[in-house]
């Protein structure tokens, strides 16, 4: 059986996920995120959603990117 990559479960039903090159084996979204999800560079959190992107920098949303700084002009990705 595939073994997750971030758990080490084994489980018949894992998944793949193709990204930038790689493949990665994973037994749930929660170990998918936990994984390949960007996380805030204001508060930390992953960001599951859009989310703001200013300088290469990623923001779970323009709060805060406003809060660190990147320009008042940012405004949340729908």
């Amino acid at each position: 059986m595939p073994q997750c990559e971030v758990c080490g479960n084994d489980y018949d039903m894992a998944f793949e996920v193709h990204a930038q090159g790689a493949v990665h084996v994973f037994d749930s979204f929660e170990c998918a995120i936990h994984r390949m999800a960007p996380v805030c560079e204001h508060c930390g959190c992953r960001v599951v959603g859009h989310g703001a992107q200013a300088d290469g920098r990623f923001f779970c949303c323009a709060h805060c990117a406003r809060a660190a700084g990147v320009g008042a002009e940012i405004r949340d990705r729908m």
